[in-house]
């Protein structure tokens, strides 16, 4: 007969229903899981709670043994022994009724009529019904028994028995957390990358920006002799076409035999043409279309550079000759460089090509470049730039000597949108993201300086990239 529980007054404990049972001051299970991602956040025990008839101190050991085998009971791990307040004063594993009861010598003899106090374990895990699921995941990891042989007691804010929780469903309930904190972590990783993208790309366009003048100019100087040429070639053409007309009709006259009167008109006229024609003009188109050739392939190279640093295509990995991505920013600068005056010495080593995203490594080489050139306020400016490898690193080196860095500003150069320059002339990004750059090519970069007498980067970057060290 099944034993019912008394409060000190002598009043039966009612049971709760036997589903689910919440607090009342907390969500129920179906309203935390109408929204996944909120539910997860403010879950409590309670809704995990399950009411399951706990046992009186005075049951004896046999009778809980055949609790056991009811349909019940199949589900749980342990079943709570609560006093006649209906405060949990310990629990009966299963497991381990088996082991010191039905499968001992002699244990049911021993042990059957004793009440089940006498077997039960006296430290049942217990966690509060308004507790977190997250807080129940850390009790229940601290005190639960290895292997796990019970379920925990869930009590009210009271202390009294609230009804039985399982192991497994908090370890769900922070599976299924985690998975969503997991989603939201890949969710704010891919949007950080985005906004990172889209930064270095303004940051690139904002560098050019500043340039734009100088490489309308570097476009320009080559299309306008480009032009001039083509227009003395035509000039040529019409006089050379004409002279060939005049010949065709002396031609035409030994062909179709007509009379001496017209084949001495077609001769003067053919004499006025030579005479008006400058031969010399035959040897000059040959130059012209040199010079043609030459200056189109300036601009061709102008806007190969440009179209190189400017793509947007940035995590393109491939193996490069890394002067000439100097040269290329080189020519980007070029402008700037030839308005201050500025000498720029090459003194390249003997290097082998690198694997690297050029895009990338054409932003940093530039904005290395361009800030020199920026540092330098006198007239006899120089940039030297020179290159050697040292084991497998290729060593890159942009000096000035231009006005030094201050020492206590050299330490953050490379800080997000920290600058020296006046308001409108600087973002803060350059160095930064340079910075970032070399660090993700698994590279480094780094800058002595002296005031009044220049300063010098230097970077450090693997010969090999990261896809042939992952290959």
């Amino acid at each position: 007969m099944r034993s019912v529980l008394r409060s000190p007054s002598g009043t039966p404990i009612q049971p709760m229903n036997s589903a689910v049972q919440p607090v009342a001051a907390l969500p129920s299970a179906s309203a935390a899981f109408a929204d996944p991602m909120a539910a997860e956040a403010e879950l409590r025990v309670a809704a995990l709670a399950q009411w399951l008839e706990p046992l009186a101190p005075t049951t004896p050991v046999l009778a809980v043994g055949a609790r056991f085998l009811d349909t019940g009971s199949a589900a749980w791990l342990s079943l709570p022994v609560v006093d006649e307040a209906a405060v949990p004063i310990g629990s009966v594993s299963r497991y381990e009724l088996m082991q010191r009861v039905y499968i001992k010598p002699f244990g049911r003899e021993l042990y059957g009529r004793r009440a089940i106090t006498s077997v039960m374990h006296a430290q049942p895990l217990v966690i509060a019904a308004e507790s977190t699921i997250e807080d129940a995941s850390r009790t229940i990891a601290a005190r639960i028994r290895q292997p796990i042989m019970e379920d925990f007691i869930v009590v009210g804010e009271d202390g009294r028995y609230a009804g039985m929780g399982k192991v497994l469903d908090v370890l769900g309930a922070m599976d299924r957390r985690m998975a969503a904190h997991s989603q939201d972590l890949e969710k704010a990783n891919r949007q950080l990358r985005s906004s990172q993208a889209q930064l270095v790309q303004s940051e690139k366009m904002a560098s050019l920006g500043q340039m734009v003048a100088g490489i309308a100019h570097e476009i320009n100087t080559p299309l306008g002799y480009v032009r001039n040429n083509v227009e003395m070639t035509r000039e040529s053409l019409i006089d050379m076409r004409g002279l060939i007309g005049a010949y065709q009709q002396v031609v035409d006259y030994f062909a179709d035999g007509a009379d001496e009167a017209q084949l001495a008109a077609h001769l003067r006229e053919l004499e006025a043409r030579r005479g008006k024609f400058d031969l010399a003009a035959l040897d000059d188109l040959d130059g012209l279309l040199d010079d043609t050739v030459f200056g189109i392939g300036q601009i061709s190279e102008l806007v190969g550079s440009l179209k190189d640093f400017s793509r947007l295509d940035q995590a393109q990995v491939a193996r490069v000759d890394v002067h000439q991505l100097i040269d290329g920013a080189l020519k980007i600068g070029g402008n700037l460089l030839r308005k201050k005056n500025i000498e720029v010495v090459r003194q390249f080593g003997a290097v082998p090509e690198i694997v690297c995203s050029p895009a990338q490594i054409n932003q940093v080489l530039l904005n290395l470049i361009t800030n020199a050139a920026q540092a330098i306020a006198h007239e006899h400016g120089r940039i030297s730039v020179r290159t050697h490898a040292v084991g497998q690193y290729l060593m890159i080196a942009v000096e000035d000597n231009g006005a030094g860095i201050p020492a206590e500003h050299l330490a953050r150069i490379f800080d997000p949108f920290f600058t020296t320059k006046p308001v409108g002339q600087g973002t803060g990004l350059g160095l930064s993201i340079c910075y970032q750059i070399v660090e993700q090519h698994r590279g480094r970069i780094r800058a002595v300086s002296t005031p009044g007498i220049g300063t010098r980067f230097f970077v450090a970057l693997p010969v090999r990239g990261r896809t042939e060290e992952t290959a």
